[in-house]
C-alpha cells in the first residue's frame, strides 16, 4: 500500500517509475538510528543539524516526561508558566549581552518572519515608515514560509518557482573571505555591502544573515570581521542586525553562538534546531532593548501582531532547559573541539582528498565541514553508498557535508570522514 505521507524535497515519479520506499526508522541510540528489519545507521548530519544530544538522551527523555505529567500545553497569550519563564531567562543569560527579549514561536522559520515584522514595525514606531523592504545576502537560506522565500537567495536558490508570490527584497554578494581571512581580505565584501547600503539605506528595515556559516546555500564559511563591519555598517545606516542562528546557535561553530566569534550583539536574532536538543520543534526570537522598548506606547500600532499557537510550549521549554544544562554540564563546546580537530585532520588537511580532481574545496568550521564538488553529478549515488557501510550521509547541490550529534566519538566521526574520502578514492565521483 502506497503511504499516504508526502515528503519534503522529493519528486514524485510516474507510477511506472515509483520513486524508493524510503527506510523506516523505529529508533535511535545515542549517535546512531535504526531502520525497520534491525539496519543501524550513524547520523552524519544529525537529523537536519538538531539532534545535537544525540537520540534518547535520558536527561532530556525524562525531561519531557515529568513536564508532561504536569502540562502538556497552555496558551502564552494572557498567561504565562515557569518553564517559558525559566528558558526566557536562560537564553537572556547565555546569548551575547543586551539580548534581553524573548519571542516564543514554533519553527525557525517562523522566527524569522518574526525578526522581519519585529524589524518592520520598529521603524513604523520610531518614525521611519518607508523602510519596508530587508537586506539579505546572496547565498542565504532562511526558510521555506513565503516571508523567508523571499529572502533566500533569488538566482541559486530552491524559491525560483514561486518569485511571482514573494516581495521584493534588497540581496548584497555573498561574502567571499574565508573564516581565518585577516582584516583587509575582508574590505571587499564589506565594500559590497556598503554599495548597496548607501543606494538603498532609507527603505531598508534590517540586514539579514546567517553569521559565518550559510548553511543550506552550501555551508559558505565567513569571517568575523564581516560580522564587525556588518555592525557597524548597520548602525550607520539606520538599519537593524539580524542574525538568524538556526542552524549555527548552540555550538555548531565552535562557541555558543556564531556572534561570540566577533563579540557582536544583533540587534535581533533567530534560535531554534539545537534549542531543544531536536526532542521537540520549537524557537526563539530574541530583542535588545532598543528594538522591544519602541513598542511601549497605547496605540493599537504598538501591540506586536503574532501569536502561534505553540509559542512557549511547556513541554518544548523544558526540554530546552535540560538540553542547555547538559550542554555546560558535559562541556559540550569541549566536545565540539575535539570534533573539529578531527574534522580538520581527516578532510580538510587530507592531500589526497583536495588533489581529488571532483574536489573544488574542502571547508571545516566547528562541528561542520563539508566536501564541495565541481559538478552535482558528482555526488549521485552518495546516501546508498554511504549507506550501504553504516552511515546516513546526505549530499545537496554540489556538497556533501556532515554536522554530526555532538555526543559522536572519535572513532564514529572518523567512520563518517572515512566514508566521505572513499567515495572520492574509490572513483565513483570522477565516473559521473
Amino acid at each position: 500500500m502506497t503511504s499516504p505521507v508526502w515528503h519534503p524535497y522529493q519528486r514524485l515519479n510516474h507510477s511506472s517509475n515509483p520513486a524508493p520506499k524510503p527506510p523506516k526508522v523505529v529508533g535511535g541510540d545515542g549517535a546512531y538510528f535504526e531502520l525497520e528489519g534491525g539496519e543501524w545507521l550513524l547520523d552524519a548530519c544529525c537529523s537536519w543539524w538538531c539532534m545535537i544530544h544525540g537520540y534518547r538522551h535520558p536527561r532530556l527523555v525524562q525531561a519531557i516526561t515529568d513536564q508532561a505529567q504536569t502540562l502538556c500545553h497552555v496558551m502564552l497569550a494572557g498567561l504565562t508558566h515557569d518553564p517559558a519563564e525559566q528558558l526566557a531567562r536562560e537564553l537572556v543569560r547565555i546569548t551575547p549581552e543586551g539580548l534581553n527579549h524573548v519571542f516564543f514561536i514554533d519553527s525557525g522559520s517562523v522566527g524569522m518572519e518574526v525578526a522581519m515584522k519585529m524589524a518592520l514595525q520598529y521603524h513604523i514606531l520610531t518614525d521611519r515608515p518607508e523602510k519596508t523592504r530587508m537586506l539579505a545576502l546572496k547565498r542565504g537560506y532562511h526558510g521555506d514560509t513565503s516571508g523567508c522565500m523571499a529572502v533566500c537567495d533569488p538566482d541559486n536558490g530552491m524559491h525560483r518557482l514561486f518569485s511571482p508570490l514573494l516581495p521584493q527584497h534588497h540581496f548584497a554578494p555573498a561574502p567571499t573571505a574565508p573564516f581565518d581571512a585577516a582584516p583587509d581580505d575582508v574590505e571587499g565584501d564589506l565594500a559590497a555591502l556598503r554599495e548597496v547600503l548607501e543606494r538603498h539605506h532609507h527603505e531598508i528595515a534590517a540586514l539579514l544573515m546567517e553569521p559565518l556559516l550559510q548553511a543550506a546555500g552550501g555551508l559558505n564559511m565567513t569571517s568575523p570581521h564581516y560580522l564587525r563591519g556588518a555592525r557597524a555598517l548597520c548602525d550607520e545606516f539606520n538599519v537593524l542586525l539580524v542574525f538568524d542562528e538556526v542552524a549555527t546557535g548552540f555550538g555548531r561553530t565552535g562557541k555558543l553562538f556564531a556572534a561570540n566569534h566577533a563579540d557582536v550583539t544583533p540587534d535581533i536574532m533567530v534560535l531554534s534546531k539545537g534549542l531543544t536538543g531536536g526532542y521537540i520543534g520549537h524557537a526563539a526570537t530574541l530583542a535588545t532593548d532598543r528594538v522591544h522598548d519602541a513598542f511601549r506606547g497605547d496605540s493599537d500600532i504598538h501591540a506586536f501582531m503574532h501569536g502561534p499557537t505553540f509559542m512557549g510550549n511547556p513541554l518544548a521549554c523544558r526540554v530546552a532547559l535540560e538540553s542547555l544544562r547538559v550542554f555546560e554540564e558535559d562541556d559540550y563546546l569541549g566536545k565540539i573541539a575535539r570534533l573539529s580537530e578531527v574534522l580538520t585532520r581527516e578532510l580538510k588537511d587530507d592531500a589526497a582528498l583536495n588533489a581529488c580532481d571532483a574536489v573544488a574545496d574542502v571547508r571545516v568550521l566547528g562541528a561542520a565541514a563539508v566536501i564541495e564538488v565541481h559538478d552535482a553529478s558528482a555526488l549521485d549515488g552518495v546516501r546508498e553508498f554511504a549507506r550501504e557501510r553504516g552511515v546516513w550521509l546526505r549530499a545537496f547541490g554540489r556538497w556533501m557535508y556532515t554536522m554530526p550529534a555532538y555526543i559522536t566519538s572519535e572513532n564514529d566521526l572518523q567512520k563518517i570522514t572515512n566514508v566521505m574520502k572513499a567515495w572520492f578514492s574509490s572513483g565513483l565521483a570522477d565516473q559521473r
